[in-house]
């Protein structure tokens, strides 16, 4: 079984708050965003709860997570409208009353004179602040952050616009959880990320089983899409030896992994890792796209410096363009089809050939939902990759809706691009980076 519920002691409960919530109008990924880092800081957490813009339902949530959880993270609720009544509530839940601070209406009249905006009389009521609790500064909107205490429990109370709310935790919270005394344990915690790319959930926790049963440090899988991320969190009295036991684990699963390993950085995603590849192989890319449509250029060209590297992105989503962009051969298209390894071979060497790059990708295929025969699926896909006269071809099958199975494409090419591009250079010897 897996071991994300054996943590250090602390227990925290996230509170969304908000009628759109509940209707779907907006979805919710603050509450992914929040449990992920409460895992990451080695907090279990055993309950999320959606609730909408009412008093009496909330404050009965709040009372339920007060009893089970140490530690209760509600976000949103936070504005200045008669229908944000998350402090309100929170306050009268621990029968706290609510008192103007300077500070925050300091800021918050600041925020809107800058802006050369009017501040209207409604705002200042995100100013109000219950009697004894912490104010944390919003670098990036109005409604300041609340943390509340009150006989080893506390209530954190966050704003719900995500580019508010990640740099505050990021900032203020998360820094603040980490230096709480736990009385159960230590109090620093460390942890490191191992990413794996081009393998299942299923299969990658079948390799780590004995490591899931260890209590200090943990190892816990999340999978992502066309990827599997395995935190490893430790506990110890100074981060020096967090830091140590972790390193050993880390060290493991990069034997057990190998090559699918493409980093332990936090801040590293997939497409990073293929540009830092294509840059310090010196190597320039293109891609052309049929049913993907441009989506793994996208993903590529989301990286910073990927100017030095990435040349052109082709979208060949009729015959007609595959063959007067890509070259490719009529007599193919015909006897195979465009959806069929040997389209995606002529698609990716005729955009070696006209774009002069080390390394093409093309991608052809079914994303549905129609267009699919018994012959040919919904979900089939053709990825042709071309690496310095070297090219590849591979076929994938993918599930689910439109939109899932042009994703997870994108995630499979970028993880066949960085594999071609590692083999290649695996079977040279003057020397390149891998």
């Amino acid at each position: 079984t897996r071991n994300r519920e054996k943590r250090f002691g602390m227990v925290v409960e996230l509170i969304s708050v908000g009628t759109e919530l509940l209707l779907g109008n907006i979805v919710n990924t603050n509450a992914a965003y929040l449990a992920e880092k409460c895992a990451g800081l080695g907090l279990s957490c055993y309950y999320q709860t959606v609730v909408g813009d009412n008093s009496g339902r909330l404050a009965g949530t709040i009372r339920t997570a007060l009893e089970r959880a140490d530690l209760v993270i509600l976000t949103g609720g936070l504005g200045p409208t008669q229908d944000d009544l998350t402090k309100e509530t929170a306050a009268g839940v621990w029968n706290r009353q609510l008192a103007m601070d300077p500070h925050s209406l300091e800021r918050i009249e600041t925020y809107f004179r800058e802006r050369g905006l009017e501040m209207t009389e409604n705002n200042k009521k995100q100013a109000l602040v219950p009697e004894g609790a912490i104010v944390v500064d919003n670098d990036n909107g109005t409604a300041p952050g609340i943390i509340m205490e009150k006989e080893g429990k506390r209530m954190i109370l966050l704003p719900g616009p995500p580019n508010e709310l990640k740099p505050m935790f990021e900032n203020s919270i998360a820094p603040f959880l980490t230096g709480l005394e736990n009385p159960d344990a230590p109090g620093i915690i460390f942890s490191k990320t191992v990413k794996i790319c081009g393998m299942g959930e299923s299969k990658v926790e079948s390799q780590i089983t004995d490591l899931e049963a260890l209590a200090n440090p943990t190892v816990a899988p999340y999978a992502k899409t066309g990827e599997v991320h395995l935190r490893v969190t430790a506990r110890a009295e100074d981060e020096k030896e967090a830091k140590k036991l972790v390193k050993p684990v880390v060290k493991e699963l990069k034997s057990r992994f190998g090559s699918a390993v493409y980093t332990t950085e936090e801040d590293v995603t997939l497409e990073k890792a293929v540009v830092d590849l294509l840059l310090a192989n010196e190597l320039t890319v293109s891609t052309i796209e049929s049913c993907t449509g441009g989506m793994l250029a996208a993903r590529l060209i989301n990286i910073p410096g990927v100017s030095e590297v990435f040349k052109t992105g082709y979208i060949t989503y009729s015959n007609k363009a595959k063959r007067k962009i890509a070259g490719v051969k009529k007599g193919t298209l015909d006897k195979f089809g465009a959806v069929s390894p040997q389209t995606a071979k002529e698609m990716a060497r005729g955009t070696a050939l006209l774009t002069k790059a080390d390394v093409t990708f093309s991608i052809t295929g079914i994303a549905g939902p129609d267009g699919g025969t018994a012959e040919k699926p919904v979900g089939l896909i053709y990825m042709g990759c071309y690496v310095c006269g070297t090219t590849h071809v591979k076929e994938f099958h993918f599930s689910g809706n439109r939109a899932k199975i042009r994703e997870t494409a994108v995630s499979a090419a970028l993880t066949m691009m960085r594999q071609c591009i590692l083999e290649y250079y695996s079977q040279k010897t003057f020397g390149k980076k891998v």
